[in-house]
């Protein structure tokens, strides 16, 4: 198409990474189509919770929880406002198209009522983006500002990139340009999630800011990446490595029961998602992983029964997980329990 094109290259990496999750979509959503409504109140408020506290929230998942069942919860009123906004404006997700402006505005003034003096408006002064007191992303202009959403949100409306690969340029280029006050940050998470469920609804189920949230230092390094490269390939194969490890985590979390077979279906998968710092897990590390996802309170010895190895396998295993930062222990070795990061 003419007209604005965003600086991306897919590369062979990236179309690796859509297959992968083309085939565990249809594993989601099946499961998605199962699941109970309590099931997708959970990831609903897992994703509020993690999308919030990227942002500095400090209300837990159960703090969110009480919050949507309309119970007082004892927290700075500015974090439960932000809570009940974003409730509001996931449970309004359906109702909106995603490249029509209006709806853009109509988002960020239910996500930040009560939040910033003028939400729902694009910015009309020059902002900077920090971290730890630190200029880290000098957005555009101001008056430069309504064009560039404009182009943004003609070119998503009439690209034919992929949906996966459409939704994260967006996010990124969102986030370059940086178009409101604030909030710009939640927006941009809830706007991939409206473009994902625009093309597959069970999307809107899936609670990628849980793991954006666990690697959120990453999420930062790879924006300021692109920022340099005047590129967003990197951001591209970023997110869709989370929402891999999202479907990887949810098939597993959602799972009636542990078996081999699915464990080894994942494997493939697992193994690429699992790669950090370039060095691939083992796949006993990975089955590891995926057995965990599903049962975090498995014992070493239930380990070793399911997988067939020794328990000194599963001790080494579990220490090289921790060591590339897949799980943590929470509470002591007897009666604690493993999460999965």
């Amino acid at each position: 198409m003419a007209g604005y094109q965003p600086p991306y290259t897919i590369t062979p990496t990236i179309l690796n990474q859509v297959i992968e999750v083309g085939e565990l979509l249809g594993r989601w959503a099946a499961l998605a189509e199962q699941s109970s409504p309590l099931l997708r109140k959970e990831n609903r408020i897992r994703t509020i919770q993690a999308s919030l506290a990227i942002e500095h929230n400090s209300l837990s998942t159960e703090q969110v929880t009480a919050i949507m069942e309309g119970k007082r919860v004892l927290a700075p009123a500015k974090d439960i406002q932000e809570v009940r906004n974003a409730i509001l404006a996931y449970e309004k997700l359906n109702d909106w198209q995603s490249a029509k402006l209006a709806d853009l505005l109509a988002a960020h003034q239910l996500l930040m009522m009560g939040l910033v003096d003028a939400p729902g408006q694009l910015r009309n002064g020059n902002v900077g983006v920090y971290r730890e007191q630190q200029l880290i992303h000098m957005a555009p202009p101001a008056n430069q500002v309504s064009r560039l959403v404009g182009d943004l949100l003609n070119w998503l409306k009439n690209t034919d990139i992929h949906p996966l690969i459409a939704s994260s340029i967006f996010h990124y280029e969102f986030e370059f340009i940086h178009p409101f006050t604030d909030g710009n940050g939640r927006m941009g998470r809830l706007w991939q999630t409206l473009i994902l469920s625009e093309w597959r609804p069970e999307f809107a189920w899936l609670p990628v800011e849980t793991l954006i949230h666990n690697q959120q230092q990453h999420y930062y390094r790879v924006l300021g990446e692109c920022d340099r490269a005047s590129d967003c390939t990197p951001f591209i194969a970023f997110m869709l490595e989370k929402l891999i490890e999202a479907l990887v985590e949810g098939i597993g979390l959602h799972s009636s029961s542990t078996d081999i077979s699915t464990l080894e279906m994942s494997e493939k998968v697992s193994e690429k998602m699992s790669e950090k710092n370039n060095a691939k897990l083992p796949a006993t590390a990975v089955k590891i992983f995926a057995a965990l996802s599903k049962s975090p309170d498995m014992t070493i010895a239930d380990l070793t029964q399911l997988l067939g190895v020794s328990s000194r396998t599963i001790e080494r295993n579990l220490k090289l997980l921790q060591s590339h930062h897949r799980l943590e222990r929470v509470g002591a070795a007897r009666g604690g329990y493993w999460r999965v990061i």
